[in-house]
């Protein structure tokens, strides 16, 4: 089975070509950016396609991530995958960024807790709680500092990872056991997007965006037209 995986949730523009049956990635790009992940994504993934060859015909599977993150760049991302995926007619699986983050880490120890974290803004955090054997112990929620201290802080020995994993190490309450590591990344690996997309099952609706929270821009209620 082939796997086209995208990921335009935080940080990067990324793709990647995971060809299972052969057991490797056959293709992969990522570029850092914050922004203009519309325009960067199509170009990629052309290159990346004609690095693995076969053309979209030989994609099986395409992948995707779908939050929490950025709100524009959720929307590209999925998007390219749901009419590449309808183009191609094969199915499209969406991934949160939350396991995306956390998947190396539970393939590397999966008896040790983790916690995957990505900067909301305002004193706020996306979070996942991962235990023993990857089962997730708090799933995703938007949470405050403070209540994600608590939650990251109940798992001894915890290892944090994503955007938000500095900030939690930084606001670390005096007295509790630190964390026993510390990755602050922009994104996740677009290989580990692959491999949970190989691994994930067909859902019945195509993938959508994971938000958790409103937007931070909001129309202003005083510029809006009145209805007759």
């Amino acid at each position: 089975m082939r796997i086209l995986a995208i990921d335009t949730a935080l940080e990067a523009c990324a793709a990647a070509v995971l060809d299972t049956a052969r057991g490797e990635i056959v293709a992969r790009e990522s570029i850092a950016m914050a922004r203009g992940h519309a325009e960067a994504l199509m170009p990629l993934i052309d290159r990346v396609m004609a690095e693995a060859g076969g053309g979209f015909d030989a994609i099986d599977r395409f992948a995707v991530t779908v939050g929490p993150g950025s709100f524009t760049g959720l929307r590209v991302g999925i998007a390219a995958a749901r009419g590449l995926a309808l183009a191609a007619n094969k199915p499209a699986v969406g991934l949160t960024t939350l396991a995306a983050f956390a998947a190396p880490l539970i393939a590397e120890d999966d008896t040790l807790p983790v916690v995957a974290a990505i900067d909301a803004r305002h004193e706020h955090v996306y979070l996942q709680v991962f235990g023993p054997g990857g089962r997730t112990l708090v799933p995703p929620r938007v949470s405050s500092l403070r209540d994600a201290l608590r939650a990251a802080t109940t798992s001894r020995g915890a290892r944090l990872i994503g955007t938000g994993a500095a900030m939690l190490a930084a606001a670390w309450p005096t007295g509790e056991k630190p964390p026993r590591s510390v990755e602050q990344r922009g994104a996740p690996d677009i290989d580990w997007i692959a491999q949970l997309g190989a691994a994930a099952s067909e859902d019945a609706d195509p993938p959508k965006p994971l938000y958790l929270k409103p937007p931070d821009a909001q129309p202003q209620e005083a510029a809006l037209i009145a209805r007759r």
